[in-house]
Parts: structure tokens; sequence; C-alpha cells
């Protein structure tokens, strides 16, 4: 009975006009965002969340979820037609998706790959409803040292789960914990770090950072290589339908694909590219022909775009429930619930059930919206891949500055923005990866206040932290996962994420 509840007001508050139309335009924005190569969703939402300030909470969060997912969908059009991946996670659909074109089955491609996306979604935002409520019961149960465990590992897992080096992971992450601490001390209110500057005395806010970082950064990548010539493979796409036997060889990577998407997405650091990835892997070894993997197998793109998408839904998961982001765009996503007022975590279902039951029903909207909107748009798509990008990088420029201009009417914003762009283009250059710096960016205040609050319970000792289970499984795990690239360099492998990119 209490489902039935909860489905009733879930739809009760995304069926809102408001919503409706903002849910739409989300998943519009994020496809258009999926199909350009490079921009990506935490550029694409960075710049957009100025303009939700003045929305309700709950609408602004349906408008960004569905962007969000929305450019999981649109990133398999560019992988199949120009075998450049739209953003990180359909990476491996270029690998039979581009040679599916090729031979002439674009078409079956790019349907499969949305009626995939489409089942995930679905799937993952039914099990959403079923789990999240379970494991805000037990986030409950979470005190100061459990908590700080929780954030431990999962900064941990983020850096161990990136691509290259681990110890410049590291270094980002330490770097965005250094600037979250910029500002007035929560304890003794006295300024940090702030080197008399007044502007910074509140600390940095979140959107002229992911706005440089992410919108800036890549402006300027671009434009370093703005005499590349991107072509659009030549193909008539038909047949948009799968046909039998392409539903019949799906069918198990679809299935698969769901299952393994969700369990990943939970995990901080997962979410659709490691998924992707790992779908694929499995694929191919339960394949009885697995010669056929990267000469156009429709299985190989079923299953990695199912698990993409999966994996970006349970994502939510963590940062509604416990307040937790599992990945770079999450955490862009938690930022704007703070900045609406809105704590997530193991109250949000208490305080707050519209927005995190609108979310959800949002999400069945969004799926069966992107549905309809991917398959007849796809020629549309096909015709924006040939704009160039020296007209698409200078509006990408101007919505920046006057997003971060508008988030406190103040031109510091902007120089801010501006100089967190030169750094996240150096760090792009140079293989450091902007996700673990923005993830402890936003966790660092959080962070802190747990830990202090510990310290203070345990009288000093750091022993509080291996005497509560919960919180040494927590540490524990992390320690494991810091050692473990020394430990399997001396077994002469390789940890999981090399060689992949956020």
């Amino acid at each position: 009975m209490e489902i039935l509840n909860h489905f009733y007001l879930a739809f009760s508050v995304a069926l809102e006009p408001l919503n409706i139309f903002l849910c739409f335009l989300g998943c519009l924005i994020g496809t258009f965002v999926g199909v350009l190569p490079g921009l990506g969703p935490a550029a694409s939402i960075s710049m957009l969340l100025p303009i939700t300030f003045k929305l309700p909470p709950v609408s602004a969060i349906i408008m960004l979820a569905g962007l969000y997912y929305g450019t999981m969908y649109g990133g398999s059009t560019t992988s199949i037609l120009i075998n450049v991946p739209g953003e990180a996670a359909s990476v491996v659909t270029c690998l039979d998706g581009y040679q599916m074109a090729r031979r002439g089955r674009a078409g079956p491609a790019l349907g499969i790959a949305a009626f995939g996306s489409f089942i995930a979604g679905t799937f993952a935002t039914l099990m959403i409803m079923i789990v999240a409520p379970s494991l805000a019961s037990v986030a409950l149960k979470f005190g100061p040292p459990e908590f700080v465990g929780l954030v431990f590992m999962g900064l941990t897992m983020v850096t161990y789960l990136s691509s290259g080096s681990m110890v410049k992971a590291l270094m980002m992450a330490g770097v965005g914990l250094l600037i979250s601490c910029i500002g007035i001390d929560i304890v003794t209110g006295r300024e940090r770090l702030t080197l008399g500057i007044a502007t910074i005395a509140g600390g940095f806010d979140i959107v002229p950072i992911v706005m440089g970082l992410f919108g800036i950064s890549e402006v300027l990548l671009n434009l370093e290589r703005s005499g590349a010539v991107r072509e659009v493979f030549q193909t008539k796409i038909e047949h948009l339908l799968p046909n039998r036997q392409d539903w019949k060889d799906s069918s198990g990577p679809i299935l698969r694909g769901s299952l393994l998407g969700f369990f990943l997405g939970l995990i901080p650091g997962g979410g659709g590219l490691i998924a992707s990835f790992i779908s694929y892997t499995v694929e191919k070894r339960v394949a009885k022909n697995p010669e056929n993997f990267g000469k156009g197998d429709i299985r190989a793109v079923a299953g990695p775009e199912t698990a993409n998408n999966a994996g970006a839904q349970g994502a939510f998961i963590p940062m509604l429930t416990m307040g937790i982001p599992c990945n770079v765009v999450i955490a862009i996503l938690l930022g704007a619930l703070m900045i609406h007022g809105v704590s997530p975590g193991p109250r949000l279902l208490i305080d707050h059930p519209k927005i995190f039951w609108g979310v959800v029903g949002s999400m069945y909207i969004g799926n069966a919206m992107l549905l309809v909107l991917n398959l007849p748009l796809i020629g549309m798509w096909v015709k924006l891949l040939k704009v160039p990008y020296a007209y698409l990088f200078p509006l990408i420029f101007l919505f920046c500055l006057i997003g971060a201009y508008t988030v406190g009417n103040n031109i510091m914003d902007v120089y801010i923005m501006i100089l967190f762009g030169i750094l996240g283009y150096l760090m792009k250059k140079y293989d450091y990866e902007p996700a673990p710096l923005v993830l402890a960016f936003v966790l660092g205040p959080m962070f802190e206040n747990a830990f202090r609050q510990s310290l203070i319970i345990s009288g000093g000792s750091l022993v509080i932290f291996f005497t509560r289970p919960i919180a040494a499984v927590f540490v524990i795990v992390s320690f494991v996962l810091l050692a473990s690239p020394l430990i399997l360099r001396l077994l002469g492998r390789q940890r999981p994420g090399v060689g992949l990119k956020n």
C-alpha cells in the first residue's frame, strides 16, 4: 500500500505542467549536448544551473536530471555515426556501433541504443523506488564517524577508478579539499586562506568553479584543435526499429546491462562509464562467437548503452538518500540542491518527500520522452554534427560568462570562472582529472564538520574510526584501495579504470 502512495505522490508532482515542460526541456537539451562531441553533461549542467535559481527546487532538479540522463541517450548518436563519443560513457559504443554504420546498419544500431536506454532507465527508476527508502532508513543510523568513513571511501573510490595516475587523482582530491577550506572556519568563525580578499570570505561558489573546469576549459581545448576535420559517415539511416533477430541477440545484453549498470551506479566513482566497459567485457565473455565483437555486433551496442543509462540513474540513490555523490555530475546536482536550501541525505524523504518522489516520477516520464525524441530527430542530429565548432563555442563561452555573473551579480565570480577555466585546461593537457577536485570540494565542508564532531565525541582520539564497526569497514576498505596500486604493480597488473576517461 505504501508503494502505491509513493507512486501517487511521484506522478502527482511530476505531472504538474511546469515540471513536465522542464523535464522535456532538460531531455531535449541533454540529447543535444550528448550529440555534440566534447561538451558533456558536467559542462552543460554547470551552464544551465544559474537559470534554475528562480525555479522551485523540485522543478530545478527535474530539469537538470533530465539533462543528465538525456546526455546519456544522445551520446550514442555520434559514437555510431562519426566514431566519436558524444560523452565519455559512449566510448565503448564506438567499437561496434560505427562498424554497424559502415555496413549499412546505422538504423538498427541507433534504434537498439534508444530502446535499450529506455528499458534500462525505466528499470533503474523502478529500483530507485524500491531501494532508496530502505537505504535512507539505514543511513539514519549513521553518526559522524560513519559519515567520515563513507566520504573517505567515496573519495578513495573516485581516485581509484580514475584514468591514468592515481597519484594525480589524489592530488586533485587534496586540492579540492583545500579549496573547500577557504572562507569562514565553521567552528572558530575566523577567516581561512582568504588572503584578505573580501569576495571569497564566504568561500567559493560551486557554479563558477564547475563552469570554468568543464565549460571554459572545453572551449580552450577545442580552440586549440579547431583545425581538426570531423566527417559524418554518409549512409542512409533506415530500419530504426530492430528486427526480430536483433531483439533476440540484444535481449540478454539489455537484461545484464540493466542489472550491472544499476548496481555499479551505486558505487562512488562508478556510474555509466565503468558500467559500459564492464558490460562490454561481460558480453564478450559470455558470447559464443566473441570474434564478432569489434566488427559490428549489435550485442556490443545494446549491452554498454543499457549499462551506461542504468548506471547514470542508479547514481541518484546515494546522492538523494545519503548525500554522497557518485560522480562529478551528481556532485553538481548535489550542489544545486544545496543552493536551493535542500540538504540531500536520509532526512530528504521525510523533510522533502515531494522533491524526492517528484524527481523519481519525472524519470519515468523523461525516459518515455527521450525514446520519442531520439528516433524521429536522428536526421536533425546528423545535420547538427556538420555545424563547425567555430560557431558553437563562442556561444558556450557567452553562456558561461552570463551564468557566472548572474550567480551573485559579482564580476569576481567571472574572474574566478576564467581562473578555473585556465586551470581546467592545463589539467586536461597534463592528464589531471577535474572529477576528484569537484567531488572533494563539494564534500569537503560536510567531511570537515563530521570529522570535528567525531573528534569531540572521542576526546580527540582517531581510534573512534576503528572502534565503530561501520566506520571501520569504510576506512579499512579505503586503505586497501589506496595500497592496491602498489600491490598490483608488484604483481605486474593494472588497476581497473586505467586508460578510461571521465
